[in-house]
């Protein structure tokens, strides 16, 4: 007798539900890998169920085994739709609620207690680490996986400081996204892609810039002189002068125009 095709039923499906009581007493599961296959006994009950009308699905959620609840966090509608389909494909995943900023991610977050949350870093107003930081203070077990085009080290650290799950980039292809969201809800620890880990590498023995450092920094990449720096934080010209100094050191800059641009494309400042 040929082996029967592995049926596989959601039982949190109102479909299922319906089912008249006989199936679902009838029917007895192994799960394996994340998959149900039949017993006779459930064969029985399937052809039962297809001569009254009613048909199991070919493939599904593994009984015991709920979907992946998500939260996509994106204010490109093209990528949001896209992670939409992409999500909408998979059996073991559920997208709960979409969010284009992060007002809209706290808020959707409070509501539904997704399972795992896709956070575009770039997002209109408040970015997405910031986002990270205010749904992490409220929920400490968030599992948040930040998606981004940016690979600067400055833009990683701090979303990992911040409690990031993994940070992975939008080129990343399909399977290997959805590999790092089940591994994420497993309960794998922080994942980055070798070519990030690469770029945190090449700093790792730099020396992170002071918060003074970085104020000072962000007020040369928005024009302003050394006297008008000083008048700006009420400090001396001559401290204006030092922090300029070790921040350009640690940069390894050549001067304050060239540790604007190096810190741009570090992600340590926004333009």
């Amino acid at each position: 007798m040929p082996t029967p095709n592995p049926i596989v039923l959601d039982l949190h499906s109102s479909r299922v539900q319906g089912f008249p009581f006989w199936v679902r007493k009838g029917s007895s599961f192994w799960v394996s890998e994340g998959r149900c296959s039949c017993v006779p006994a459930a064969i029985r009950a399937l052809c039962r169920c297809r001569k009254h009308g009613y048909n199991f699905p070919e493939v599904g959620i593994a009984m015991g085994s709920p979907r992946i609840r998500i939260l996509t966090v994106e204010d490109h509608p093209v990528f949001r739709a896209g992670l939409s389909t992409i999500i909408g494909s998979e059996q073991d995943m559920l997208l709960v609620a979409q969010a284009a900023n992060a007002v809209e991610a706290i808020a959707e977050f409070r509501r539904h207690r997704p399972d795992i949350t896709l956070m575009d870093l770039r997002l209109p107003g408040t970015n997405g680490t910031d986002a990270l930081i205010a749904i992490r203070g409220e929920f400490p077990q968030a599992r948040v996986i930040m998606l981004t085009t940016s690979d600067s080290d400055g833009e990683i650290k701090r979303a990992l400081r911040a409690g990031a799950s993994a940070y992975i980039l939008k080129s990343m292809p399909q399977d290997e996204l959805l590999a790092v969201v089940r591994a994420v809800h497993a309960g794998k620890r922080t994942h980055v892609p070798p070519e990030i880990a690469a770029r945190l590498a090449e700093h790792l023995g730099d020396e992170d810039l002071t918060s003074r450092e970085l104020e000072v920094l962000r007020l040369i990449r928005d024009g302003y002189r050394n006297k008008q720096i000083a008048d700006q934080l009420a400090i001396a010209e001559a401290t204006v002068n030092f922090h300029i100094k070790n921040l350009v050191d640690k940069l390894g800059a050549n001067d304050r125009t060239h540790a604007v641009t190096i810190a741009v494309r570090r992600g340590l400042l926004q333009i």
